[in-house]
């Protein structure tokens, strides 16, 4: 059996009288993939934060190579071969991936930055991991994905003995994630270490030698993965069984409410030429590969792309919203894909974030009454049943789960019509997802119309009544849930390639 690279004895962590973490033990072996599991809150990035010395831990010992161990910060950590891979993307946006890439470390020629050095080793690291991506590049200018694939490389070009990947596939395509399992697989050979956090129960299965469970704060239980099955690691999880992955739908769609006829946008990514209708109380899927155009058509829909030609109707009248507060006059609500950048102000707290879209709500004789948003966002925080100490936290202390409840208890409070979702699971895990599914169901039982893009296959084909397919910014087809399967998703992905 391989030999241990990593290894967490006891470990406990306490914020004043809250005990996040529980005498925790934790082994990783050297060449292996270790899979990390738990539910939003259940202490994996406190875990992980006490490893590279962000928070300073109460008890227990951390072990690299056999040696005692306790970084002061990221930076030490990385300097020791220890490498981390957030699912909430810190990059310097408006710089090069060459830069992103070097950042702390750039070399020197002459008193200067040697750029031709930096991008001559990008250009080698990223031709050993079969990647496509140009160093002078500016980062604003790439997808999530193609981001979140550099910042994978950057933490392979330290030579990590271990490296932790938080949430590494949430924004990836299948072809892009099964890129990503073939570089951990050749870096697996050569004797590097992972921990892969993630909530996506089928790739714990795919790529992990052995998995560990988290529940509040205490560890449950690590063991092979070929010993184990996912109904075990969802029952340690959520401490019972879950039988079902998706409640049944209750909607009954009614007469058509939201049409989009021959939609095309003025800037790039440009949309062509897409039509749909969709009706009231129905949960209408948006799918495609990563790039095909989902995210693009519903800011378009909610007056956040201009359009070059083509019209929507709302509920009989043609609306052409030119701003997100025109779409939210007209009760329209949008969850973005990345919730750090336009869905949530991280420092601050939860009663912000819960009432910033509905300020007029909670005014009285002219004033925001402070009592009003303390008390809707202690509503919010019981319905989406978010993990927090209360609802003056900051919302950046939360795990990215709770974060997403908030956002969506955030237009909750506005008790929309017409709800557009973008990856609204994303980062979450089993049981808040069965939440959430249970919530947009119980949205369009009410009557409400739900718009929903999601990357995961089974998630798309669980939770709606009809999907449409995007491909290369063109509608493919649309198909009712009930009568497609996976295959059928896949050819109209491809059809307009």
């Amino acid at each position: 059996m391989s030999d241990t690279v990593l290894k967490l004895e006891n470990l406990s962590k306490s914020f004043g009288s809250n005990r996040v973490l529980s005498g925790i033990t934790l082994e990783v072996s050297r060449g292996t993939v270790l899979g990390l599991m738990g539910e939003n809150g259940a202490g994996k990035s406190t875990m992980m934060k006490c490893l590279f010395g962000i928070y300073s831990r109460d008890e227990g010992s951390i072990y690299l190579d056999g040696k005692l161990v306790s970084f002061s910060g990221p930076k030490e950590a990385l300097e020791h071969g220890v490498a981390m891979v957030h699912q909430e993307l810190n990059q310097c946006i408006d710089r090069t991936v060459a830069d992103n890439m070097f950042l702390g470390r750039y070399p020197m020629k002459y008193g200067m930055i040697d750029e031709g050095k930096m991008k001559l080793e990008c250009n080698k690291l990223f031709r050993s991991l079969d990647m496509n991506v140009n160093p002078s590049t500016i980062m604003r200018t790439m997808s999530v994905s193609q981001r979140q694939m550099v910042e994978i490389a950057k933490a392979v070009s330290y030579n990590a003995k271990v490296i932790v990947l938080d949430e590494p596939t949430s924004s990836l395509s299948e072809r892009e994630v099964k890129k990503l399992f073939g570089i951990i697989r050749t870096l697996r050979g050569k004797g590097v270490s992972f921990v892969f956090i993630s909530h996506k129960m089928d790739e714990i299965f795919q790529i992990c030698d052995d998995v560990a469970v988290l529940r509040d704060g205490h560890m449950i239980f690590q063991k092979h993965v070929k010993d184990t099955n996912m109904k075990e690691i969802v029952a340690a999880m959520v401490g019972r069984s879950l039988d079902q992955r998706f409640p049944p739908l209750t909607n009954n769609p009614g007469d058509v409410i939201l049409e989009v006829n021959n939609l095309s946008t003025k800037y790039e990514p440009f949309l062509k030429d897409i039509s749909f209708s969709v009706r009231k109380g129905e949960i209408f899927g948006i799918y495609g590969l990563v790039g095909a155009g989902r995210s693009e058509l519903l800011e378009s829909i909610f007056g956040l792309r201009k359009l070059s030609s083509g019209e929507i109707t709302y509920a009989g009248k043609r609306v052409a919203f030119k701003s997100s507060a025109e779409a939210m006059d007209y009760n329209f609500a949008l969850v973005t894909e990345e919730r750090r950048k336009n869905g949530i102000f991280a420092v601050e707290t939860l009663t912000f974030n819960t009432t910033i879209a509905n300020l007029s709500k909670y005014k009285r004789f002219g004033y925001l009454d402070s009592k009003k948003m303390e008390d809707a966002a202690n509503k919010e925080i019981a319905l989406m049943h978010t993990k927090c100490m209360n609802a003056s936290d900051k919302i950046g202390s939360l795990s990215g789960g709770n974060q997403q409840k908030v956002v969506l208890g955030k237009w909750m409070e506005r008790n929309p019509d017409v709800f557009l979702l973008d990856e609204p699971t994303r980062g979450i895990d089993v049981l808040a997802k069965y939440q959430i599914y249970e919530l947009i169901n119980k949205m369009a039982t009410a009557g409400k119309t739900i718009l929903v893009v999601s990357s995961e296959m089974p998630e798309i084909l669980g939770i709606t009544n009809r999907i449409a397919v995007l491909s290369n910014h063109r509608l493919a087809g649309i198909v009712e849930t009930k009568k497609t399967n996976q295959e059928e998703l896949l050819t109209l992905c491809a059809k307009c390639l």
